[in-house]
């Protein structure tokens, strides 16, 4: 297990990020989908927890097989998902990855937010008593992004929004922004295979912190698009959305389902703390293979899996574990690249 927490500053306040969280996480899932690739969104309901009060529950999966880099395609089956389940009772949320076909993998994230420049020290001292791990800030401005991720519009070193008179961010913005804000994300990252664990999961931490960069700079870059929308607005344009993106990668009709009601007598909130993206091409050293190794004749050309049996559409949200809980490294197989918080 790899233990990381990362701090991520966006010059908004935590309310207003409320609703740009939602638009980004949305456009950011489409504009990563094409057909039979994507993030399905499974389920997008109310839900109320007994500790952290009303929230909103979101089940999605994210199908990845032609996004991975060639090492991995030669060990993974032909259709390919990570479901990622996440519980937001915002401004705190939860969020999980597991992989059927890796049932000795995992990844959780806790995400809190705040009202200040990523100065909290103590913020996880309850979730990570006792726990050593190594805290990393994320620059959205001037850490460097891998280049197919890169776009001139979203270059928040020239970056000015139009509504907000917020930027240009200048070398050392955080310590005089006003207003800001920051993300803190509490991540673990297990993979529980003897001779390989840490420097898989040292290679995880590197693609989730790629993932945070992008999706934080996208919810900055894009907050002329959604700054004056109200809580049912975004809530519109991400049901509108969610749904273009389900036809999108070929689910038809769109299984999305976000609740206008809450059941009993829950409130809506919003969907997971950070956006899905692709993993990187490039293999690590230790996964390369040898060009001259020899194929053992034995094993098998392809790999498949038994059909996927649909999943009711009435089957309650299941309940999230505590936050010290173990990770469930079995869920069920059913049926990109800012974002794993």
């Amino acid at each position: 297990m790899l233990l990381k927490e990362y701090r991520i500053c966006m010059p908004l306040t935590v309310e207003e990020y409320r609703i740009g969280q939602l638009y980004m996480i949305s456009k950011h899932s489409h504009e990563q989908s094409d057909r039979g690739e994507g993030v399905e969104v499974v389920q997008n309901e109310p839900f109320e927890d007994p500790t952290h009060g009303q929230g909103q529950f979101t089940e999605k999966r994210v199908y990845l097989s032609s996004k991975l880099p060639s090492w991995a395609r030669a060990v993974v089956p032909n259709i390919f998902y990570v479901t990622e389940k996440a519980w937001n009772y915002y401004p705190y949320t939860i969020t999980e990855y597991t992989c059927s076909f890796l049932p000795k993998f995992s990844i959780h994230i806790e995400t809190k937010y705040e009202d200040n420049k990523g100065s909290n020290d103590h913020i996880f001292d309850i979730e990570a008593k006792d726990q050593e791990r190594e805290v990393c800030f994320v620059d959205i401005v001037y850490d460097e992004i891998p280049e197919r991720y890169y776009k001139e519009s979203e270059d928040l070193r020239y970056f000015r929004s139009d509504k907000t008179s917020r930027g240009v961010l200048q070398e050392g913005w955080r310590d005089t922004q006003e207003p800001i804000m920051c993300s803190y994300k509490l991540v673990t990252v297990k993979f529980e295979v003897w001779g390989l664990q840490t420097r898989v999961e040292q290679f995880v931490h590197k693609v989730i912190r790629d993932v945070l960069l992008l999706g934080h700079r996208q919810a900055f870059a894009w907050v002329d698009e959604w700054i004056d929308m109200t809580m049912d607005e975004v809530r519109e344009f991400e049901r509108t959305i969610q749904a273009a993106t389900n036809q999108k990668i070929g689910i038809f009709p769109p299984s999305i389902s976000i609740g206008e009601t809450p059941r009993s007598s829950l409130a809506s909130s919003g969907p997971a703390s950070a956006p899905s993206t692709p993993l990187c091409t490039d293999a690590p050293e230790f996964l390369t293979v040898p060009r001259d190794r020899p194929r053992k004749k034995s094993a098998p050309e392809t790999l498949t899996l038994p059909q996927p049996q649909p999943e009711s559409e009435s089957d309650p949200p299941p309940t999230p574990p505590p936050a010290s809980a173990p990770i469930s490294n079995h869920a069920p197989w059913s049926s990109e690249g800012s974002q794993l918080e």
